[in-house]
């Protein structure tokens, strides 16, 4: 049996009662999406509230709307956020991104997702996992439909995707009047092709240089460059 919790070094997240329990995707997120100067957030899809508390941490000013519509992870949430140093400034809300949009003003600096992205794979029999994992319930371009709905003039949508998915999310992106304006290729090993791909898009054209995060060596160890985006996280 998986451990319930993640410990942090401000914060434990309990995931026991979430589909997708904490793990490396959201880590990285969490740690690398650009919230410096930003006064409102959305977390989509935030599951145990991982994310959400990461940045909370991160930035100390930050309003923080963390959002899903299973019922069981924004109870786990909620109490993962009462139960940290940032309760006062995350609110947690059980509901759709879609609706949810209907009736938001576009206020948020920054727009956050780790989402669910297997579209094309065997689907799993568990209903909660399945809802997380699979792209049914919130398709990429919707997302990005709605995201650049809800952002301010100079906000970011920060996202964290498979590698392969990347040419055809920044073509949506395109569609959508969003500009590639921060982009790492995460290796898992040294050695090995990029697997994961952390992006920022945003409505304002910026240059935009992609750099590399190796997360191994072969000896697995984490490479000086992972343990230096974690450091402020992990025990």
């Amino acid at each position: 049996m998986s451990n319930p919790y993640f410990r942090f070094k401000q914060f434990t997240v309990r995931h026991d009662r979430c589909a997708m329990k904490v793990g490396t995707d959201g880590c990285l997120l969490g740690a690398w999406a650009n919230v410096s100067g930003a006064r409102r957030i959305a977390d989509v899809g935030t599951g145990s509230g991982l994310v959400a508390l990461m940045l909370a941490q991160r930035n100390t000013d930050a309003r923080i709307d963390a959002l899903d519509i299973d019922r069981d992870a924004c109870l786990q949430a909620a109490e993962n956020v009462s139960a940290s140093p940032f309760a006062a400034r995350i609110r947690v809300l059980r509901t759709d991104f879609r609706t949810y949009a209907a009736t938001a003003p576009p206020a948020y600096d920054r727009i956050v997702s780790n989402p669910p992205y297997f579209d094309e794979s065997l689907k799993c029999p568990d209903a909660g996992r399945r809802m997380a994992r699979h792209s049914d319930t919130l398709p990429m371009a919707e997302l990005l439909s709605v995201a650049a709905a809800l952002l301010t003039d100079d906000g970011r949508v920060a996202l964290v995707l498979p590698y392969a998915q990347r040419e055809g999310v920044l073509r949506q992106a395109e569609a959508r009047a969003l500009h590639l304006v921060r982009e790492t290729h995460v290796v898992p090993v040294e050695g090995a092709s990029p697997k994961r791909w952390l992006v920022e898009l945003a409505r304002r054209p910026s240059p935009c240089v992609p750099d590399v995060l190796t997360l191994e060596t072969p000896d697995h160890r984490r490479t000086a460059a992972y343990a230096e985006l974690m450091g402020a996280f992990y025990l």
